[in-house]
């Protein structure tokens, strides 16, 4: 997580200076990337929540979203990401939203996605989606890998 701290004290210290919160859902990544933001003293001035949306039920459960609400969506998708950003942002009333799905490894997930596969989305005042392919079957890095693309795509869109 140390590779993370740097980017999130950075995110933190633009959103705190900005007057902006987040909320964060998060899949493959584990909570690292919640936890990285929340490593930042002061935290609480921008970070609103942060879920770990891991399965069907707790996208039921923890997003409010049923099945109907992701017909013809790929769970590892950026489609699905931005929804789930939105989501995130919409429910707990901030300025931004960011996700993160897909397949840590060390095998790939049920839609064919190789391990590796991540979709981030950001959403706010602008909305972003990317897809991030490591190409490695290591879980623990593509964990941090995953977090530290979202970190990384927060920042490009504070400044």
């Amino acid at each position: 997580m140390q590779d993370l701290l740097p980017l999130a004290e950075r995110a933190g210290a633009r959103l705190k200076a900005r007057g902006e919160t987040i909320a964060i859902a998060e899949s493959s990544s584990g909570g690292l990337l919640s936890a990285a933001l929340l490593a930042v003293p002061g935290a609480s001035a921008y970070f609103v929540s942060g879920a770990v949306v891991y399965t069907a039920k707790a996208r039921v459960q923890l997003m409010g979203l049923p099945r109907e609400a992701v017909t013809g969506m790929r769970s590892a998708s950026e489609p699905y990401a931005l929804l789930l950003a939105r989501t995130a942002r919409e429910r707990f009333a901030t300025t931004w939203g960011l996700s993160e799905t897909g397949a840590a490894g060390p095998t790939g997930n049920p839609y064919g996605d190789a391990p590796g596969h991540s979709c981030l989305a950001l959403s706010g005042p602008v909305e972003r989606a990317i897809t991030l392919e490591t190409g490695v079957p290591d879980r623990p890095a593509n964990m941090r890998a995953f977090a530290k693309a979202a970190l990384e795509l927060l920042l490009a869109e504070l400044g």
